[in-house]
């Protein structure tokens, strides 16, 4: 067995018991915000480690589906209160593995978490079926079930917060789960395993931590899970669909985005700029499906917008996640950081660009201590340039200019996508007319923030299947209907 040397060694949660992996492999985990620097060591899973996490969720899952419905209701409250008590260790620990700046991520982060834990720890009672009138000498009725063991693969940009969609859901209406940690952002999901672990019975949630292309795919591919819920990336969601597909699992995918915000001519106030920076999500350093990386600007007002929202991204402070000074903190790892200056390099070198901010992030100073990138704009963008239509996953925005009303829905909807997207304008009829024409799962009008407990979370096309965060989306997802028909003596 390799043993675990230098940064604290963290170990996997199966069966109710903290657990190394079988090989005795161990992963490393570094710092985004300091490049080399090592925060933790982790388990390397297997297939073999997949196996005892999906027998330990199947074995628990009896006595978990029978209980009342009070008895888990009662753990998620309770978790919920732990959670919120340990707050802030929860959102520093989110800082420092993800790189999300604390103050304006990690912290709202965790308490979302929290009020997700509470909303399905309140819902849990209203897992209901149906009675139909089928006449005095029948009873007809319907139950909604439990699926059974449900594998969550969670992605690195926002672990916590996915959790929170998944966990809280699935238990409430008394599935079992095994987690598959991100593989570069293990360590909220363990921290959040042990305050679950407090008050849950062994074996109803399972944390692995391990790759996708070994421990994710042996748990998509394991015949004791019933049901998939995996959000990340489009091209790993068509492999998991596929997967799932070929023995009949279910599945729900939440995928990528390349969300439009549409603004019309009229008052541009700061409330306006207000919310489209926090439509960008710039400050999750563009790491987020729902960010409005295609800032469409009716020409009316095309330059005021810009020069203003410029100016509003400029006053941004790029800077260590677990500073409070920080409004924007570091893209995850090396990977995606020189993905991000491929997709950059491309728009300085395209001649029908304007750079308006940012640009190739600096080479020394405290900045190239990580995988910082500085929040960048370019203008004069067409619909049709690569950068319009990929998902960047970094502080990039592009903005393109529109003057017909048709002309601008149609490039909204020119995309593969259809996660989210934002309609700014003083007439609120016009707004909602065109909110309702676009193709996307989630659409705000004249505000920009994240996602709402209770609200129908999910996209249309190739951003996913199904729907999270509310208790429709938990009763769809998560249990499956039985119809019983009953003859009646007499």
């Amino acid at each position: 067995m390799t043993a675990a040397i230098g940064p604290r060694p963290w170990r996997m949660l199966i069966g109710g018991r903290w657990v190394e992996s079988v090989s005795g492999a161990w992963r490393e985990i570094s710092s985004p915000a300091r490049r080399g620097h090592l925060l933790a060591r982790v388990p390397e899973a297997a297939a073999e480690d997949v196996d005892l996490a999906v027998a330990a969720a199947r074995a628990a899952w009896p006595e978990w589906r029978d209980q009342h419905f009070s008895v888990r209701q009662r753990v998620l409250l309770k978790i919920a209160d732990a959670i919120e008590s340990r707050s802030e260790d929860l959102a520093r620990i989110t800082a420092a593995d993800t790189g999300n700046a604390i103050r304006t991520q990690a912290r709202p982060e965790v308490t979302m978490l929290v009020g997700l834990f509470r909303y399905f720890g309140g819902v849990a009672g209203e897992v209901k079926g149906t009675t139909l009138p089928a006449g005095s000498s029948q009873l007809q009725y319907t139950r909604q079930e439990p699926l059974g063991v449900v594998a969550g693969i969670l992605p690195w940009n926002s672990p916590l917060l996915i959790a929170g969609f998944k966990v809280p859901a699935a238990l409430a209406a008394g599935n079992t789960m095994v987690l598959k940690a991100a593989e570069d952002a293990p360590l909220p999901i363990l921290m959040l395993a042990e305050i679950c672990q407090e008050f849950l019975p062994d074996g109803v949630l399972n944390v692995i931590t391990g790759q996708g292309g070994t421990a994710g795919a042996a748990l998509v591919g394991h015949p004791g899970v019933n049901k998939v819920s995996f959000t990340g990336s489009t091209e790993v969601g068509r492999l998991i669909a596929r997967r799932s597909a070929e023995r009949l699992a279910h599945v729900s995918l939440e995928l990528g985005g390349k969300s439009p915000s549409i603004v019309f001519p009229g008052t541009i106030t700061d409330g306006l700029i207000d919310g489209l920076l926090a439509s960008s999500r710039v400050t999750r350093q563009g790491q987020s499906c729902t960010a409005g990386s295609r800032l469409f600007l009716h020409r009316e007002v095309h330059d005021e917008v810009l020069e203003r929202l410029v100016a509003r991204l400029a006053d941004l402070q790029v800077g260590n996640p677990l500073d409070d000074a920080s409004d924007v903190g570091a893209v995850i790892n090396e990977t995606q950081y020189r993905s991000v200056q491929d997709y950059i390099d491309e728009g300085l070198a395209n001649p029908a660009l304007t750079l308006e901010l940012g640009g190739t992030p600096p080479a020394t100073g405290r900045l190239a201590e990580g995988y910082y990138h500085i929040p960048t704009v370019f203008s004069g963008a067409d619909n049709t340039f690569r950068l319009s239509r990929e998902e960047i996953f970094g502080p990039v925005i592009m903005v393109i200019p529109w003057i017909d009303v048709e002309e601008v829905i149609r490039m909204a909807n020119d995309t593969a996508y259809g996660l989210a997207a934002y309609i700014w304008g003083d007439d609120i009829n016009s707004a909602i007319d065109v909110a309702h024409r676009i193709e996307a799962g989630w659409v705000q009008v004249n505000q920009g923030g994240g996602q709402m407990v209770g609200q129908s979370y999910g996209g249309y096309k190739q951003s996913g299947l199904g729907r999270e965060a509310s208790l429709e989306g938990m009763i769809a997802g998560f249990t499956q209907t039985k119809q019983i028909n009953v003859r009646l003596a007499g």
